[in-house]
């Protein structure tokens, strides 16, 4: 992908509330919300918000969906009241950053990656903001471990939150979502693509009922994407981390958020009772947890917002970029 050209200009005075954001990259403009607190004066702390997996936006919400659930503006507004400002963008070829998206065939997930990276070394480079955490949700997670890799200590982020994210994988989780769902023989054709996609090997015969998953122009990202296992990144990153995952989840498991602590010592976990993937209260019962999954009027499960805001508080108090030398133990789990 062509490098990033991030375009910078002077920046206006803070004042409070929600504006837009843009970051120019040579191949499409890529759009945000910046929110401000209402308490917004010199070197505010700010969180960089990566929202998850496919047509997802900013907001948390996805077209693939009947109706929004605004789980991830809910969680801007939190940070907000909780004196933190926030930044959100819509991916590339999602929502307003539609444009930006390449054909599919072209598409990698390392665009993704990048693109996270290059928000961050604009907002570093904005002298508005001090302490800067990058917190992704769900497939964000792996984004936000990759891009503050990619950028570096000294030069990204002081701080990183999983939120409900996947521990293993993709291809792991693959696996795991179809085992025992497809017949046998179709089961070994779906193992044998798994292991050539993993292997870095495109697939030109892919069966019709496996063309959803596998089909050829989908098939460079999947490859681009397996290579990377959150586990193993997590334990490269020599910064604070609080790992957050729901108990009424039905996509992340309370597993893997414990896999993804045991990934590298100093690693805070905590599990927000009845929460789910998208960060609302509901019970574990299959019609509630989809039915919330439209619902805006269900607000965030009334624990995540201040367990959240107690892992940032020493963070605010940081000179920006101060590295974390060497990983200590940290708290039990809550």
């Amino acid at each position: 992908m062509a490098a990033l050209l991030l375009g910078l200009s002077a920046w206006a005075k803070p004042a409070p509330g929600e504006s837009p954001l843009t970051l120019t990259t040579a191949t499409g403009t890529l759009h945000g919300s910046l929110w401000l607190p209402a308490a917004a004066g010199a070197k505010l702390p700010l969180v960089l918000i990566i929202a998850g997996s496919g047509p997802t936006d900013r907001d948390g919400n996805s077209a693939g969906l009947p109706g929004p659930n605004h789980s991830l503006k809910l969680l801007a507004q939190a940070l907000a009241e909780g004196g933190w400002a926030s930044l959100r963008y819509d991916k590339r070829g999602v929502a307003a950053s539609a444009a930006a998206g390449p054909r599919e065939a072209d598409l990698r997930f390392d665009t993704y990656v990048q693109d996270a990276a290059a928000w961050l070394r604009l907002l570093r480079a904005d002298d508005r903001f001090g302490p800067l955490v990058v917190l992704g949700h769900s497939e964000g997670s792996l984004i936000a471990m990759l891009a503050a890799k990619e950028v570096g200590v000294g030069a990204g982020a002081d701080g990183l939150v999983s939120l409900a994210g996947p521990s293993a994988g993709a291809a792991s989780v693959l696996r795991s979502q179809l085992a025992g769902r497809l017949p046998p023989p179709l089961a070994a054709r779906n193992e044998s693509l798994l292991l050539a996609l993993e292997r870095g090997e495109t697939v030109a015969d892919v069966p019709a009922e496996l063309a959803a998953l596998y089909r050829p122009s989908v098939q460079p990202y999947l490859i681009s994407w397996f290579r990377h296992v959150p586990q193993s990144v997590l334990a490269t990153l020599k910064l604070p981390v609080l790992v957050l995952q729901g108990d009424t989840e039905i996509q992340v498991t309370v597993a893997d958020a414990q896999a993804l602590q045991r990934a590298r010592a100093g690693v805070e976990i905590s599990v927000i009772e009845g929460m789910n993937h998208v960060l609302k209260a509901v019970p574990a019962d299959l019609p509630s947890q989809l039915a919330s999954y439209s619902n805006p009027a269900l607000p965030l499960a009334p624990g995540l917002a201040p367990r959240l805001l107690q892992f940032l508080a020493p963070l605010a108090l940081l000179t920006p970029m101060t590295p974390m030398t060497s990983p200590t133990a940290g708290p039990a789990p809550r």
